[in-house]
């Protein structure tokens, strides 16, 4: 599959044209390593080093589209196990100029690596940091993706959230997840706005 089959299927799939058009201004194979560049555009995970994975393009448009982001809004938003940096771009890309993009990594070479990546993105920064307590001195935030499997969401990432922002997350066991859109209604009431069960992250690093 090239970049081009790539926009189709998720234009086939019925997914937004603003979430279609980030893909087709972020190259992935700028994220990915070089021994598996000839897969770029395969709409599957690719293994980026240090046991992690560029997710699936499909299961990151699934998560875009449960964000609900606004472009020229001037968002805030947090991704909690940013990788190499290709789900940053595309939110980038989405929230625009306006907007601010946080990304949290633990593993450092990938901080690294995802910093390199996006030195070109002037609205995203990058913290190489355990996510398991979000990032309490930028919030509240528009919205949160954590883009690990966990088993549990912290209440403490939660909290960050702003009065109906909503955070994406895989929720369930090692093996399977289901992707959850969590909205927060007000300061103490959160509201599960949809589930979708079938996928698999890798698990999240606690510390």
């Amino acid at each position: 599959m090239n970049k081009q089959q790539l926009l189709e299927s998720l234009r086939e799939k019925g997914f937004s044209e603003e979430i279609v058009e980030a893909f087709s201004k972020v190259k992935r194979g700028d994220f990915v390593p070089k021994n598996v560049l000839p897969m770029a555009y395969e709409d599957t995970a690719l293994p980026i080093g240090k046991g992690q994975t560029i997710s699936q393009p499909y299961t990151i448009a699934v998560m875009l589209s449960l964000m609900d982001l606004k472009k020229g809004k001037g968002q805030k938003i947090l991704e909690i196990g940013s990788g190499c940096g290709y789900v940053l771009a595309l939110l980038s890309e989405i929230a625009g100029k306006n907007g601010k993009v946080y990304g949290m990594e633990v593993l450092k070479e990938l901080a690294e690596k995802s910093k390199k990546n996006l030195e070109d993105y002037d609205n995203v920064k990058i913290y190489v940091k355990n996510g398991s307590h979000g990032l309490k001195e930028k919030a509240p935030f528009d919205a949160i993706i954590i883009s690990a499997a966990t088993r549990d969401i912290p209440e403490e990432i939660m909290g960050q959230l702003k009065n109906h922002g909503i955070l994406v997350a895989p929720k369930g066991s090692r093996f399977e997840q289901e992707l959850v859109a969590i909205r927060r209604k007000s300061n103490s009431e959160f509201e599960v706005k949809k589930k979708i069960p079938g996928f698999v992250f890798v698990p999240f690093i606690e510390n």
